[in-house]
């Protein structure tokens, strides 16, 4: 099973770009991983995506353990026309209690178990033979005289009777179990059974076999005695005769471990069959399963916060976290690797990462870092910019000779225009949801050139931002509207203090506020906010 890469829910340039390529990094440690992404990326990080030439990472849209993670318990399916000799024989040898009967498509056909095997033996009609020839042959150690089919459904008979006894009362659905008793022998193949098994293992004359050949009958000689042939043959029969093919509780692989456990926990069933898409057999799973499940493997960029994180992490296994944020919620069971540093952007922290192991960095690689950099850095005009996102970007271009200047402004002119968005996927195209001392707060930013488009819809924002506030029992809800060229940010807000906001950014506590300077919501907006709430205490 991969590992999954991946940053935060409404996944930003950074968030992409740093899954890629430390994924990429990981790859060339030895790992096998797969970047992955928490939501639809926005226009700038489909921009960089195809500016080098990199596919979309996959969607994620949760990580909790399916059946399909988990390692089956025997996955042979046998076939129907086995024998039930031969499969208990097999489910004896490997310690199975319960083996899959599935057609020559691997498609779940029944399942049958030792207790299926006893049921048959004692309730089973020991005068039906349901059989092919070689499974007879096998079962039986018997030597083919002659053939005249594969396979025999009928009647069994053990012939004990002075050969005039059974005149005329056999026919061609007979299957006559008889020793070298050549005067029943030679009045049963007058008769046109459809075969004949000669027990004692003696030869027999070439007169009754050419006489069988000619009237169309099979004839199997088998080593053993009269008695034991009887009681045998009915362990020869298809276990298509005793399998179960009603009632069976079976799974499929991509059910959630959650949805099925409580019905594993209630049925006393041994072992459930799990099948696919197509409805063939891929293995059973059991109690022990569920108390012991192998996890998802998951690595973390960008965040380390349970609301900003995919669906089902409680379940998954942690192996690493690498970001540039505060420290959240996030706990594990294991110690792991958590690279933390107060520098721009994670693309920063994987950069040197890179150096720090002396692996070489591809073109593409390297392209997406330093997007990912000048983008959550807003070209350096972020706080947040540190001396190491500088030199990280310094280093990147003499892999790639990139105009900066003129290749940072491309980006962020096509990543900016709102053209075509509706209030609501503005909203949520880059929103993050914090709890500051029991204060929930929801923080949407969008980096714009185009100021007038959004303030030609205000009054819809904030509509939009009360039933949201509203919704979701908000403390704080807000909407920062950065320019990135004067930076600084232009405000629409809710919060259940309405003193909060003009105490945290001392302006006035209007809609559409600019707040000279306010560009970074990690570094500006949630320590002013904090800062403000511990004041109103």
């Amino acid at each position: 099973m991969p590992i999954f890469v991946f940053g935060h829910k409404n996944p930003d340039t950074d968030s992409v770009a740093s899954a890629i390529a430390f994924s990429h990094f990981k790859n060339n440690l030895g790992l096998s991983t797969i970047p992955c992404v928490l939501g639809e990326i926005n226009k700038e990080t489909e921009y960089i995506l195809n500016y080098f030439n990199l596919p979309k990472p996959e969607l994620l849209e949760n990580i909790k353990v399916q059946v399909k993670d988990l390692t089956y318990n025997f996955d042979e399916g046998i076939s129907q026309n086995s024998s039930i000799l031969s499969v208990y024989k097999l489910m004896e040898n490997k310690d199975l209690q319960t083996v899959a009967v599935v057609d020559e498509d691997n498609k779940l056909k029944g399942i049958i178990s030792m207790k299926d095997i006893a049921m048959g033996l004692i309730k089973g009609d020991y005068y039906h033979l349901n059989a092919s020839l070689s499974s007879l042959a096998r079962d039986l150690k018997g030597h083919v005289l002659t053939k005249t089919k594969d396979h025999f459904d009928g009647k069994i008979s053990v012939m004990a009777y002075y050969y005039k006894s059974i005149s005329g009362v056999l026919g061609g659905d007979d299957i006559i179990i008889v020793g070298d008793r050549y005067d029943v022998i030679e009045e049963v193949l007058g008769a046109r059974v459809q075969l004949i098994i000669i027990t004692g293992g003696k030869p027999i004359p070439e007169k009754y076999i050419q006489l069988a050949e000619t009237k169309g009958v099979t004839m199997l000689s088998v080593p053993w005695d009269t008695y034991y042939t009887a009681k045998i043959i009915n362990q020869c029969n298809n276990v298509s005769t005793i399998m179960r093919k009603k009632k069976i509780i079976r799974f499929h692989e991509d059910d959630y471990l959650e949805e099925i456990k409580e019905e594993i926990i209630n049925t006393h069933f041994r072992n459930y069959p799990v099948i696919d898409d197509y409805g063939r057999f891929l293995g059973f799973i059991n109690k022990k399963h569920i108390l012991s499940p192998e996890r998802k493997q998951a690595i973390l960029v960008d965040h380390n916060e349970y609301s900003q994180s995919v669906k089902g992490l409680e379940e998954a296994e942690i192996l690493e976290i690498v970001d540039h944020h505060k420290l959240g919620d996030i706990s594990t069971s294991m110690p792991i690797n958590f690279r933390n540093l107060a520098v721009g952007s994670t693309c920063t922290i994987v950069y040197w990462m890179f150096r720090e192991e002396d692996i070489h960095i591809e073109y593409k690689i390297a392209g997406i870092l330093m997007a990912g950099i000048l983008s959550d850095t807003l070209f350096f005009r972020s706080p947040t910019t540190t001396p190491m996102d500088r030199r990280a970007v310094e280093e990147l271009n003499k892999i790639l000779n990139l105009d900066i200047q003129s290749f940072a402004m491309d980006m962020f002119k096509t990543g900016t225009s709102l053209e075509g968005q509706g209030i609501e996927e503005i909203f949520y195209s880059d929103f993050k949801e914090f709890n500051l001392e029991n204060h929930k707060t929801g923080v949407s930013q969008v980096f714009t050139l185009d100021i007038e488009d959004v303030f030609n819809r205000k009054e819809s924002f904030i509509e939009f931002i009360k039933s949201i506030h509203k919704n979701n029992n908000y403390d704080i809800t807000l909407l920062l509207i950065t320019d990135i060229l004067n930076e600084g940010s232009y405000i629409l807000f809710q919060s259940k203090n309405t003193h909060l906001i003009s105490s945290a950014f001392n302006v006035k506590g209007e809609q559409g506020v600019f707040v000279d300077g306010i560009v970074s919501r990690k570094k500006q907006v949630i320590p002013r906010l904090l800062e403000a709430i511990h004041f109103m205490k």
